[in-house]
């Protein structure tokens, strides 16, 4: 069950328990109701959880190396591709 069915329960139960007065003979919807969003409150912090280790951390880059300052870059005019 993703995110969304845990609202979905909470809201369900929200409303089964404020929002109305029906009466059943051997249910008592208010008590539904508070067990619907304890399931979905549940279910929110069990996703939030997963959610947070399935989180991918990009390691850092890996820094750049300079080349030898004592070496010497040969620029002939033809090694940089222009001179034929």
């Amino acid at each position: 069950m993703g995110l969304g069915g845990c609202i979905i329960l909470i809201a369900v139960g929200a409303i089964l328990t404020f929002a109305t007065d029906w009466d059943m003979k051997g249910v008592n919807l208010d008590v539904v109701g508070v067990i619907l969003m304890a399931v979905g409150l549940i279910g929110v912090s069990t996703f939030s959880s997963i959610a947070r280790r399935r989180r991918v951390v990009v390691p850092p880059t890996a820094p750049v190396v300079e080349d030898d300052p004592h070496r010497r870059h040969h620029r002939d005019g033809y090694s940089d591709g222009y001179g034929v």
